[in-house]
């Protein structure tokens, strides 16, 4: 598998537009000259003949940057030291902070495309400051030599940069450095000088400049087209099926990707209405930096004499330590609970009200449970009466004779006693389906009518989370909801996992889309602010076993019978009959490194010999190219893995400029799931219908090579309005509403028009003009079950064009044919479709600029 970066026409043209500028500017190059190598924030490069004149490399811009450490200003390159080492390769070492006992390495053959990076842990010193690297070539050891804060030196030794000697305390004079201090422009820095040939700086100047090439293209956008498309005439074109060519394609194309990013399950989907219903909250849930972030946030007192504490003397079960205690020297005292932005009502709708109290042995105290609002007063109300001693279950349902949108939950003693309090939850009784314990029915109904064939869950990087201690583990969200262990959400929020793994394989089931859950493969999140370097806090090899039993566990607990310890609790849940499990997804946008294949390897091999009927997901990386994407498709084919998750989030320009992306995949090798993509506008990261048609005519390239591409979902799927971490997203909602994006309509329209066999075709415009062709699209499928024959068709153009539709040979059937448009000026954030029937049948459409049509041709 090969990287696709242009189209190849596009591609070959600005490497010869590339080729021609370094050969005219640089004419009179030298045979040899000086490499300086440095670092500021990067690995970057200058150039001299006489090392008094510098000149950078690429306009001073970076070729390697580290991957160590948190996102953001934590990942750090200090003191990067370059050498040249066996067989000639460069190898570079760099220091990654002031306190990890750790320094980073990464080789290349070509200073252009780097190797993955690793991270040796060191011992006998306070942290790794300038690390030096030199190499014997008669005994072929690297020797690795570093200070610490406390000004004492070391010395390591490796032969492959894998296995490292014992770290040994050595004098001052071992530490020999060749670093330079440089004059280079405006700044002073410091760094390495080789002597090279040209052609190693004229590859890295022409890589640049390819890479700058690239971005002008990426960067196109239709404020541009003014400019662009001046003069140019509505279009006249052709398009012609060619039935006889017809593939077999995916018939899994279209699906959903749901992660707990957003506050898209507690306080989204999940239709639980009291927030911090268990008074788990914890201040680490926010890295300990917010101090109102406790286990009473989201509670509040009502009332004179009032008091609130957190105890877990006596909790109602391990997992859930924390309850809240309520005291109140005179009846009135209450304990109030917002909700999430508020709790919304519906009037006669129905509430399920739960609490678990202890009145401590104490007979006689009452309780009184209110639905308030700020505006209308009381809505509903109950009396609770103590049952019996010790915590008990309590359970009413209320029900509201008028709407509001600024309801809170009221628990007002009525006397002057204390009340132990745990686990309060309110649920509308219409939740998806009616299932208890259920989803928001409207937010579960928008992803519902995307007709999605599959879901993947629960990330993402929560799947992997932000450290070993984050790991998403499945087990702690299956079982009575006080007995599962909630945790902290890597995206700064608090994870109830009320939604866990046995509502998800429900839901799933529910709108007919397969199950793919996503593990960790054995390491956490590279961006990792806890535990150590990112990934490198890897699970230690000698508890792997233990984990990829886990995993081996899932497969019993989705698919096993009730006479397996998995399939029985799954029964236990309410669902004996199995969830039909067929894939899994191992790893999520990791580092490909050492540590990673080893452990990925461990638990491909254990679940291929376990279960051989569950195909895997494998990954390559958060990026479309780069180390990671190589080294992991170098991985997929070595293992033979039947598929791999790649993720690419990118401008619309790069859609629209690499619409044949997939066209030379090697189809023996391992089919795709597109698991995470999106287009958006830079500035914000905006969605809008000029980003929304970039993916539109980007998956009539994905439809054409369905044959390699097996699935693909959008990301993020939801987010709430107020609680968002990540833009853009496919459908943002609020306590009261459901807001879809253009994009969300795109996805809809894929969806709810996929096809099992594809029809190749030729579009021909009048204009030949690339910058025209390139900007209109077609896709033509035939959905089996139905019969029907369905054309995709994209203009992202200004002008109109008229298109005349030749099926000869296609059989279209006698029905009647249904046409979708979506379409509107590019900056419009409110187009939706409309929907009418094609009465036109002569085989001509015109399509509307900037617009995206179906025509659905029935077969009855």
């Amino acid at each position: 598998m090969y990287r696709k970066l242009l189209s190849t026409c596009l591609f070959l043209g600005l490497l010869f537009c590339v080729s021609a500028f370094a050969t005219e500017k640089y004419t009179d190059a030298p045979d040899s000259l000086y490499l300086l190598s440095h670092g500021t924030n990067g690995l970057r490069f200058a150039w001299s003949t006489d090392k008094q004149n510098w000149h950078k490399v690429g306009n001073g811009d970076v070729f390697l940057k580290s991957d160590f450490g948190a996102w953001g200003s934590e990942k750090r390159m200090d003191d990067p030291y370059l050498i040249r080492g066996k067989g000639g390769q460069w190898e570079v070492i760099w220091s990654v902070n002031e306190h990890s006992l750790q320094f980073a390495q990464a080789s290349s053959k070509d200073l252009i495309y780097w190797g993955p990076q690793s991270y040796p842990y060191v011992k006998k010193c306070k942290n790794v400051l300038k690390p030096v690297i030199s190499f014997d070539r008669k005994t072929g050891i690297y020797t690795i030599v570093y200070m610490d804060a406390a000004h004492q030196y070391f010395r390591t030794t490796t032969r492959d940069f894998k296995a490292y000697t014992a770290t040994q305390e050595v004098n001052a004079t071992q530490y020999r450095t060749n670093t330079l201090q440089v004059k280079l422009a405006e700044d002073t820095v410091m760094g390495q000088v080789h002597r090279v040939s040209w052609e190693v700086v004229n590859a890295l100047n022409k890589s640049h400049q390819l890479r700058q090439l690239k971005a002008l293209r990426n960067a196109e956008n239709t404020g541009q087209d003014p400019q662009r498309f001046k003069g140019l005439k509505p279009q006249s074109a052709k398009l012609v099926v060619q039935p006889q060519q017809a593939k077999t394609i995916s018939n899994m194309l279209i699906g959903g990707f749901f992660e707990d990013i957003n506050y898209a399950a507690d306080g989204g989907l999940y239709a639980e209405l009291i927030q911090n219903r268990d008074f788990e909250y914890h201040p680490r849930d926010k890295r300990f930096q917010d101090k109102n972030w406790n286990a009473k946030h989201s509670w509040s007192l009502k009332g004179k004499g009032a008091n609130l504490t957190i105890d877990s003397v006596s909790p109602l079960h391990i997992n859930n330590p924390h309850y809240a205690v309520l005291s109140a020297q005179q009846a009135g005292a209450a304990l109030l609970n917002s909700g999430y932005d508020a709790i919304p009502l519906k009037a006669g709708d129905a509430y399920d009200f739960s609490i678990v109290l202890n009145f401590f042995g104490k007979a006689g105290v009452l309780m009184e449970v209110r639905l308030v609002s700020e505006k209308l007063g009381v809505l509903a109300k109950t009396t609770i009466t103590p049952k019996g001693s010790g915590w008990q279950k309590y359970a009413a349902v209320l029900q509201p004779k008028v709407d509001a949108a600024d309801a809170h939950l009221e628990l007002q003693l009525l006397a002057g006693e204390t009340a132990g309090i745990d686990m309060v939850s309110l649920f509308p009784q219409k939740t998806f389906k009616g299932r208890k314990n259920g989803l928001r029915a409207d937010l579960a109904q928008v992803i519902a009518d995307i007709h999605p064939k599959f879901v993947r869950f629960p990330g993402g990087c929560v799947a992997h989370g932000d450290g070993l201690d984050n790991i998403y583990n499945w087990k702690n969200s299956i079982g009575k909801l006080e007995s599962r262990v909630p945790d902290r959400n890597l995206w700064g929020y608090h994870q109830s996992l009320g939604l866990g793994y046995f509502e998800y394989f429900q839901f799933c089931e529910d709108i007919g889309a397969a199950p793919i859950p996503v593990l960790a493969a054995g390491v956490p999140c590279q961006n990792s602010s806890t535990g150590g370097g990112g990934q490198q806090g890897g699970i230690p090899m000698e508890e792997m076993g233990a984990y990829i039993q886990d995993i081996i566990d899932l497969v019993e607990y989705a698919n096993g019978g009730i006479d397996t310890k998995w399939g029985k609790k799954r029964a236990e849940a309410g669902h004996p009959a199995p969830f039909n499990l067929k894939y899994i997804g191992i790893g999520n946008e990791d580092l490909i490194t050492e540590l990673f294949r080893e452990r990925f390897t461990m638990i491909y091999h254990a679940l291929k010999k376990s279960h051989p009927e569950i195909t895997v997901i494998g990954t390559v990386g958060p990026f479309f190219e780069g180390t990671d994407y190589v080294e992991g498709w170098k991985i997929a084919t070595d293992l033979k893995v039947p598929m791999v998750d790649e993720h690419y989030y990118q401008s619309p320009g790069w859609f629209i400029n690499n619409q044949n992306y997939y066209d030379s995949y090697d189809r023996n090798k391992s089919k795709v799931y597109l698991g995470e993509y999106a287009a958006s506008v830079p500035g914000g990261n905006k969605t809008n219908l000029e980003t929304a048609l970039a993916e539109a005519i980007y998956l009539t390239g994905v439809e054409r090579n369905a044959d390699v591409v097996h699935m693909t979902s959008y990301a993020p799927l939801l987010a709430r309005e107020g609680h968002t971490q990540w833009n853009p997203d496919l459908v943002y909602f609020n306590h009261l509403e459901v807001k879809p994006t253009v994009s969300y309509y795109v996805q809809q329209l894929y969806g709810q028009n996929a096809g099992d066999k594809y029809l190749p075709s030729i579009l021909k415009l009048t204009s030949t003009a690339e910058e025209v062709i390139k900007r209109v699209s077609s896709s033509v499928v035939v959905d089996s079950e139905t019969g029907d024959l369905i054309v995709k068709l994209v203009n992202i153009l200004p002008v109109a064009v008229d298109l005349e539709i030749d099926l000869a040979g296609a059989n279209t059937g006698t029905g009647k044919v249904m046409k979708t448009i979506l379409a509107g000026k590019p900056s419009e954030r409110e187009a939706r479709p409309v929907v009418s029937e094609l009465k036109d049948t002569s085989g001509r459409i015109a399509l509307q600029p900037y617009s995206f049509t179906v025509l659905r041709y029935k077969k009855h």
